[in-house]
C-alpha cells in the first residue's frame, strides 16, 4: 500500500514538473506545407499545453522570426518554396537563432537527409507517416533537455575551454561558440563525467532520442559537428573504438 503511494507520488511528481517546463518554454513554431498535417501537430502540442504558430512557407516563417522567436521549430524537409534543409542552416548560422531546438520531419527513404540534417545541426528527426503522440514526446524531450540545466554549474579546462552552464555558453581561448541544444547536453554529459566512456546508446538515452534505426550515425554526426566547432578543443573529445567517447583532459 505505501509502496502503491510513493509511486502515484513520484508519477505525479514528474508530470508536475514537466508541465512546470512546458509552461516556462512552450512556443512551438510548425513549418509544414501541408496544412491537414500542420493543423494535425498543433492540436496535439496544444492538448498538451504548447501554443503553437503554422506556417505552410519557408518565407514567412523567416520573415516571422524577426518578430518572435519560438522556443522550438517543426520543420518539414519538403517546402514548395525552400529546401527545408536550407531553413535549417540559415537558422544554425544566424546568432539570434542559433540556439532554437529543430525537429525535422522526413519521409522514410530520406535517410540520407537525416544525416544531413543532423550535420546542419537539427537536434531530432521524426520520420513520416509519424504517431502524433511520438511526435509530443519528442517535442517534450528536446524541451526538457533544454531546460534541465544547472544554473550554478561552470568548467574551466586551462585557458582553453569555458563553459557556463547555466547561461548556456560556451568559451574556446576567449571565443563564443555556438552550440546546438543537442551539442551542448551532449559536451555537458562528458565533460562533467571527465575520463569516463559513454556508449553510443547511453549519450542517446542523456539526450532523449530512442531512434535505433540509425543509432551509431546519429551520434557520431553530432560529435563531428562537436568537435569541429570547439576547434582545438574538440581534441578532448576521444573516440574510444568500439565502444564510445570520452572527455579527457
Amino acid at each position: 500500500m505505501v509502496q502503491n503511494l510513493l509511486l502515484h507520488y513520484l508519477k505525479t511528481k514528474i508530470n508536475m514538473d514537466e508541465i512546470k517546463i512546458i509552461k516556462e518554454n512552450n512556443k512551438v513554431f510548425i513549418l509544414e506545407d501541408e496544412q491537414d498535417i500542420a493543423e494535425l501537430i498543433s492540436l496535439n502540442l496544444q492538448k498538451n499545453g504548447f501554443r503553437t504558430k503554422e506556417f505552410l512557407r519557408a518565407a514567412r516563417l523567416l520573415n516571422y522570426l524577426t518578430e518572435e522567436v519560438p522556443d522550438l521549430l517543426i520543420l518539414d524537409l519538403m517546402l514548395p518554396d525552400m529546401d527545408g534543409l536550407e531553413v535549417c542552416k540559415f537558422i544554425r548560422n544566424n546568432d539570434k537563432y542559433s540556439h532554437i531546438p529543430i525537429i525535422m520531419l522526413t519521409a522514410k527513404s530520406e535517410e540520407f537527409d537525416k544525416i544531413i540534417g543532423l550535420e546542419l545541426g537539427a537536434d531530432d528527426y521524426v520520420t513520416k507517416p509519424f504517431s502524433p503522440r511520438e511526435l509530443v514526446a519528442r517535442v517534450k524531450a528536446v524541451i526538457r533537455r533544454d531546460q534541465k540545466t544547472d544554473n550554478t554549474k561552470k568548467f574551466k579546462y586551462e585557458d582553453i575551454l569555458e563553459i557556463d552552464f547555466g547561461k548556456f555558453n560556451v568559451l574556446v581561448k576567449g571565443e563564443s561558440i555556438n552550440l546546438t541544444t543537442t551539442e551542448f547536453k551532449i559536451l555537458e554529459l562528458l565533460v562533467t563525467r571527465k575520463g569516463w566512456v559513454f556508449s553510443r546508446s547511453k549519450i542517446l538515452d542523456a539526450i532523449d532520442i530512442n531512434d535505433k534505426g540509425i543509432m551509431d550515425r546519429t551520434v557520431d554526426v553530432h560529435i563531428k559537428n562537436l568537435r569541429e566547432k570547439l576547434m582545438e578543443a574538440g581534441k578532448l573529445i576521444k573516440n574510444i573504438r568500439g565502444i564510445g567517447y570520452k572527455f579527457d583532459a
